[in-house]
């Protein structure tokens, strides 16, 4: 066990809502940039698969939980005009304040960003027609509650897509050998350059806990929702849940 030297901040505990809140903050104005960077533009192709699935149409209202600086909300805000609504959610302050500015530049979409709880949002029962969650299910402090909350917000037959991290299910096989190799070798040096290593350090551990592809399902399915499938992007680096309430 490795144990923080006096006087360093102990690490970010994943699924620790203020640590995980302060560290959004803290990344919000590099965050973008630095998306890009890392996956060389492919978070934009990965997100448009999650679009693709979900269909949306003109009049639905979606949601977007975790919704983080509001890319994926505009891309999807674009989708339901005439008549539509895209509500974007999010536990931390400064990313959906980027958000908020992003949509300001693009008045015309019917788009509205606010602070709240993906696990616990407050929303109708069915408010939703659809909804998107991108690289926030493996943050929250359980999961299951994160997906029972966005079964109870889907109408029955609404469609929701749940990108994230895919944690490989055998530990010692090529493709978890290859992310650990990513994360340490080429995301942690480069968030060092931008002073945020401690938080992108906290990606493999954030991985540990979270569920493989086939608990997912078996989630989903707990959850109430009527079909799951998880699928695999980029060799088996990222995963997509596919869901219908």
């Amino acid at each position: 066990m490795r144990f923080p030297c006096p006087g360093m901040p102990a690490p970010i505990q994943p699924g620790d809502p203020e640590q995980v809140r302060d560290l959004f903050d803290r990344i919000a104005p590099a965050y973008d940039r630095l998306n890009d960077l890392l996956s060389l533009g492919l978070h934009r192709i990965w997100k448009r698969q999650a679009v693709a699935w979900l269909a949306p149409r003109p009049g639905e209202r979606l949601l977007d939980l975790c919704c983080g600086t509001g890319d994926l909300a505009l891309l999807l805000a674009e989708k339901v005009r005439p008549g539509g609504l895209v509500l974007g959610l999010d536990a931390a302050a400064a990313p959906l304040e980027r958000a908020r500015q992003r949509a300001r530049c693009q008045p015309w979409l019917p788009v509205e960003f606010r602070q709240g709880d993906a696990a616990a949002t407050g929303l109708a029962e069915g408010w939703a027609d659809g909804a998107v969650m991108a690289y926030g299910l493996r943050n929250l402090p359980d999961p299951a509650e994160g997906l029972r909350e966005l079964r109870r917000l889907l109408r029955s037959g609404g469609r929701a897509a749940v990108l994230d991290f895919n944690r490989p299910a055998d530990a010692q096989g090529t493709a978890a050998a290859f992310q650990r190799f990513y994360l340490r070798r080429l995301v942690v040096p480069l968030a060092r350059q931008a002073g945020l290593e401690d938080q992108y350090a906290y990606l493999e551990r954030s991985l540990e806990r979270f569920p493989t592809g086939a608990e997912q399902q078996e989630l989903a399915h707990a959850a109430g929702f009527s079909q799951a499938r998880h699928r695999l992007l980029a060799g088996g680096q990222m995963g997509l849940l596919e869901l219908i309430a």
